[in-house]
């Protein structure tokens, strides 16, 4: 099964029209939804690997858009949509010691947890509901975003081969590895 999805997600990736997929995985992760962008960003680059850096740009800058709609809702919308996304990942505790963190590191936390797997939306809403200034929360984002995607780049570009190799040869320990950094992420802003 694993190695179906695995093969049917190569094939998507090298889609005419996955590019488009990806941005709006990527930009609707920095606000509300829930899968990362990677899921696309890894396999696209393997099957295409000339268009490593226009993929790499593209789906960084919709999740700084993504990050923007995200940083408005904590702003104005809160109580009304804000607060649900926060309710719906169970994440009350996280975004109370988010907001001491903005409150103590300002921009520095936002730099720092932005290119960690921890899920982006949590971090764009609270830097809206702690007022966080627009201008900072964008150049921080941009700093956070890019540097995130093009770590995932740089590994894709010197190592692309040899990823694609190893994910093929052992499809079941690559897929473990991954779900233990995401859930380790996402564990991250619990415990943090």
């Amino acid at each position: 099964m694993l190695r179906s999805l695995y093969n049917r997600i190569q094939r998507l990736s090298a889609r005419k029209d996955a590019v488009w997929w990806m941005s709006a995985v990527s930009f609707s992760e920095s606000s509300f939804f829930p899968l990362p962008p990677d899921v696309m960003l890894i396999p696209m680059c393997l099957a295409q690997p000339k268009k490593l850096w226009f993929y790499t740009n593209i789906c960084a800058l919709a999740s700084l858009l993504g990050g923007m709609v995200g940083y408005a809702l904590g702003y104005y919308l809160f109580e009304s949509v804000g607060r649900l996304i926060i309710d719906l990942y169970n994440a009350q505790e996280s975004f109370q010691r988010f907001q001491d963190m903005f409150a103590e590191f300002g921009p520095w936390f936002l730099i720092l947890k932005g290119v960690t797997p921890i899920p982006y939306k949590l971090l764009t809403i609270t830097a809206g509901f702690a007022h966080l200034d627009l201008t900072v929360f964008i150049l921080c984002s941009i700093v956070a975003r890019f540097s995130r995607f093009y770590m995932i780049a740089i590994l894709m570009h010197f190592y692309g081969a040899q990823v694609q190799a190893i994910i093929e040869k052992r499809l079941m320990l690559v897929t473990t590895v991954l779900l233990i950094v995401v859930v380790g992420g996402l564990l991250s802003f619990k415990f943090i």
